[in-house]
């Protein structure tokens, strides 16, 4: 199997995570975008992040880690990939992506409990708070 098939499977692999984590989380499909001047990244940057995170994991600690690219070299016949290898990619995916959402989300709480600090929420709406994605916090809490 050539290197860049390789490359190209655990990138596959990585991006499949990313849509896996954007499906998990409250952001689902949304392109990214700016809210409160906060950059949310959507499903685009899952996927990106998910792939760079899988192929970064799978050179410098999985089979790809032992590929020689340079012209010249010497090089095994046969390179393989295996099936742990391309799932473990997946995992990273989307371990690299939830990473970036829960980056966004911090950002997103910090950002509500700025606003909610200049106002005056009875219980009840702080109470409504506690279930709602960081992003529902946000516009509740401006809103309020």
């Amino acid at each position: 199997m050539s290197p860049w098939t390789c490359v190209a499977l655990i990138l596959t692999a990585g991006s499949i995570g990313g849509v896996v984590n954007a499906l998990l989380s409250d952001n689902g499909f949304i392109l990214p975008r700016r809210e409160n001047g906060i950059w949310c990244p959507g499903i685009l940057s899952n996927i990106l992040i998910g792939a760079l995170s899988a192929f970064i994991s799978w050179a410098f600690y999985g089979s790809g880690a032992a590929i020689e690219l340079a012209v010249g070299a010497t090089t095994r016949d046969q390179i393989s990939l295996k099936i742990p290898a391309l799932a473990g990619a997946c995992l990273v995916g989307v371990a690299g992506a939830k990473w970036l959402t829960n980056e966004v989300d911090k950002r997103l709480l910090k950002k509500s409990v700025e606003i909610a600090g200049h106002k005056n929420l009875s219980p009840e709406d702080c109470s409504k708070f506690l279930e709602a994605p960081a992003r529902e916090v946000l516009r509740a809490v401006e809103q309020a």
